[in-house]
């Protein structure tokens, strides 16, 4: 008993280490540098290396199931797959800790920001990659320890959904190269387009379908999907970091776009946490604020001059894409299961956190564009128009297609637009409110529906009987006739 429970709490002890040095790794250029760079030339990775970092991604799915919610199938692929793979890693290709977005052409505000980004030193880069590759084959040791070398075939039919759901985004642009796409082109992906249209159709399909599979599924079950569901969230949700970096997320390429302060990056952690915890207050928050928000987003993104997707599988799109179904379903299929009932009180700490998210995001924006007014990198300080606008909540940037009166309030050295901010909040209260009125009334027309059923009469045992003999005598005069 005492080993076993050793091997438990060890097991849970490293596999949070080694969720902790993956996020680290995140914030490096070459964590998802490689993935969109397969090949044999100078400056790509080789098939195997690129393979093996994918199936460790994978493993930050698996390991959690397996340890956390002692999942068997998860534990027999982790310890007889992951640790082949490992090995593989080992052996890194020159300049995969090298990797840098800066070229011969960079300007000297790229040169600014990319010595920025690089904050965190090579060394420590190659520390933390075999740290987390020693981490990866402990916990297998102690998989084998816990379960023994019986395994069950059955087991790896999870493999491919796990190698599929931790996928990186970035592996399609290897097929392309976006710089040779013209800008108007079909491919390219702008509001009210056929892939906008085709987004929202993904956005139903996919919260429709879950519905549907999980509905007849016990209530554990149906958590413990939700709990792969918000750790696949997490994954993808963090490539990004790396992905701003190297190359660049939408219009964003520095670090401090990695602050999680649009209202959607605090969604990923709400419900993701939400999930895991089983607090109502946090679930709460995910429903009533950040479900709306991921559906808003879905019916227009914004003014396309403000954004930069690129073309329909570029990394922008299937980022944006998936992270916000994922997020849209954790935050409103533990109502549509019956897991949690509201009522209008239950609206007020989300509208409360909601204004507190407003504040912070308008704050942090005017503060971080202050400091980047003093950048500078081997001479040159960056000069107006080169000043970071990380438009934290769209606080400085407005994405709709008219202007609102500049009334400014001055944070630091930044002019935020007061009335802008103020109708920024107004605006998503009025959507948040839209959508849980609708909740709201569609219960309590199902509330009067199933009343109205309660009171309808019953028939007598005696009635029953005289109608299933009526209709036997109809049926005995038809088989006469």
């Amino acid at each position: 008993m005492r080993l076993e429970k050793f091997t438990n709490v060890s097991l849970k002890a490293l596999a949070c280490a080694l969720c902790a040095v993956a996020l680290l790794l995140t914030f490096t250029v070459s964590d998802y540098y490689i993935f969109n760079r397969i090949g044999f030339s100078e400056n790509e990775f080789n098939f195997f290396f690129v393979l093996s970092q994918w199936i460790k991604k994978s493993g930050l799915l698996l390991i959690p199931l397996a340890v956390f919610l002692n999942k068997r199938s998860c534990a027999d692929i982790a310890k007889y797959v992951l640790p082949v793979f490992v090995i593989i890693s080992c052996f890194v290709p020159e300049g995969f800790f090298s990797a840098t977005a800066v070229t011969a052409d960079s300007t000297p505000a790229e040169l600014v920001y990319a010595h920025i980004n690089e904050f965190l030193p090579k060394a420590a880069n190659v520390t933390f990659f075999y740290f987390s590759n020693f981490l990866y084959l402990a916990i297998c040791a102690l998989l084998f320890a816990k379960h023994g070398f019986k395994v069950r075939g059955k087991s790896f039919i999870y493999l491919p959904f796990a190698f599929f759901a931790c996928m990186p985004l970035n592996i399609f642009e290897n097929f392309f190269d976006i710089s040779k796409i013209a800008p108007d082109s079909f491919l390219r992906f702008t509001n009210f387009s056929l892939w906008h249209f085709l987004a929202v159709l993904c956005l139903g399909g996919f919260t429709v379908g879950a519905y549907y599979f999980l509905k007849n599924k016990d209530r554990r079950t149906q958590d413990c999907y939700f709990l792969a569901a918000a750790i696949v969230l997490l994954i993808q949700y963090h490539s990004k970091d790396s992905v701003i970096m190297g190359d660049g997320y939408n219009v964003y390429h520095t670090v401090f776009a990695c602050v999680p302060l649009f209202i959607c990056n605090l969604g990923v952690y709400v419900a993701s946490v939400s999930v895991i915890l089983k607090k109502k207050v946090l679930y709460a928050i995910s429903f009533f604020v950040h479900a709306a928000g991921a559906l808003s987003v879905f019916f227009y993104f914004g003014k396309d001059e403000m954004s930069n997707y690129g073309i329909f599988c570029s990394y922008s799109i299937l980022y944006f894409t998936l992270t916000h179904c994922i997020l849209f379903a954790l935050a409103v299929l533990p109502t549509a299961l019956g897991h949690y009932k509201f009522r209008f009180k239950d609206a007020v700490i989300p509208l409360i956190y909601y204004l507190a998210v407003v504040i912070i995001a308008a704050v942090a924006s005017a503060l971080v564009t202050s400091a980047s007014m003093g950048f500078s990198y081997n001479g040159y300080t960056l000069q107006e128009g080169e000043w970071l606008l990380p438009n934290y909540a769209f606080t400085q940037e407005n994405p709709f297609p008219f202007t609102v009166p500049f009334i400014k309030i001055r944070i630091w050295k930044y002019d935020l637009s007061l009335l802008y901010v103020l109708g920024l909040y107004a605006f998503y209260v009025g959507i948040f409110a839209t959508m849980n009125a609708t909740y709201f009334a569609f219960l309590a027309v199902r509330k009067a529906v199933l009343k109205r059923l309660d009171k309808k009469p019953v028939p007598s045992s005696e009635t029953l009987a005289e109608s299933e003999a009526a209709v036997a005598a109809a049926l005995e005069n038809d088989d006469d006739g």
